[in-house]
């Protein structure tokens, strides 16, 4: 796919992936190593880091998601927003797209200084540091995963589910298996893409039902690796009007209307539950500073 073609079919991640690579070449540029960044570096352009993010620099659970630690780490995560976010953007919509991203990085955030503040409690932690785009993009991936599980069709392709299973437990195994990983991150992003992409499933479902027709998608995708035909939509397709029977537009208004809002339901509720989440850690090493003092 063209970076034209890539600029028409997902804007949100072609954009994502020029701000990732902009900034890199923008520190590189200013003097930071394009292999091994300082730490002071890293915190200069706004790295995740417990003592900063918990106190007065929450926009680091943000900012972070746009900074890679070296050449490789920015290869790594470019690609993966490349090979998903063809398929994701188009079928979620470039708004909720970019929602999901931006909430799946924060979560991982969260999580992950959530693990270390523990760590540093129990005496078997300290303080780190941490950035890239990783836990937005398992978030994606793990949408990716939840559409494929329930079947949710774009041009009557159906993601394949294995693959989808394969790419994400590689992502998994290498974060557990090479140290330095920020494996609660992955998680977090994870754990914060599948939930909302429940919302976009059910609500899916539930706007089929209510209309007895499978609700279109506004942008077609090429065929990609992780696609498979999905052999049962066209039979569906020319079928419907002998097994179905077409609801009244007015009738099934008000329902479609209220499953379309339900994603962002989700993702309202899940950005107040992190600002809380944020704040309750804020307050614990607000506590113990002050007792420290």
């Amino acid at each position: 796919m063209t970076i034209q073609q890539l600029l028409k079919t997902a804007p949100v991640t072609t954009l994502l992936l020029i701000s990732f690579i902009g900034l890199f070449l923008l520190q590189v540029l200013t003097g930071v190593d394009a292999n091994n960044p300082s730490t002071e570096d890293l915190l200069k352009w706004g790295a995740n880091a417990l003592p900063f993010t918990m106190t007065d620099d929450p926009w680091r659970l943000l900012s972070s998601a746009f900074l890679h630690i070296g050449l490789m780490h920015l290869l790594f995560n470019g690609f993966a927003m490349y090979f998903f976010g063809q398929v994701a953007e188009p079928m979620f919509g470039s708004a909720k797209f970019l929602a999901l991203f931006l909430l799946a990085a924060i979560g991982g955030n969260v999580l992950n200084n959530h693990v270390t503040w523990q760590g540093i409690l129990d005496g078997t932690g300290q303080p780190g540091i941490s950035a890239g785009a990783s836990g937005g993009i398992m978030g994606i991936g793990a949408a990716l995963l939840i559409a494929a599980l329930f079947k949710i069709s774009v041009n009557g392709l159906v993601l394949n589910l294995k693959s989808l299973i394969f790419i994400m437990g590689i992502n998994l195994v290498y974060g557990f298996a090479v140290p330095g990983i920020d494996n609660a991150g992955h998680i977090g992003g994870a754990v914060t893409g599948l939930v909302i992409a429940l919302a976009f499933a059910i609500a899916y479902r539930q706007r089929a039902k209510a209309t007895q027709v499978s609700p279109p998608f506004d942008a077609s995708l090429h065929i990609h690796p992780t696609y498979q035909q999905y052999k049962g939509y066209n039979n569906y397709h020319n079928n419907s009007h002998n097994s179905h029977h077409y609801v009244d537009s007015n009738k099934a208004k008000n329902p479609a209307i209220l499953w379309q809002l339900l994603p962002w339901l989700v993702m309202l509720v899940m950005s107040v539950g992190f600002a809380y989440w944020w704040q309750d850690l804020h307050q614990q090493l607000l506590q113990v500073l002050a007792a420290i003092e």
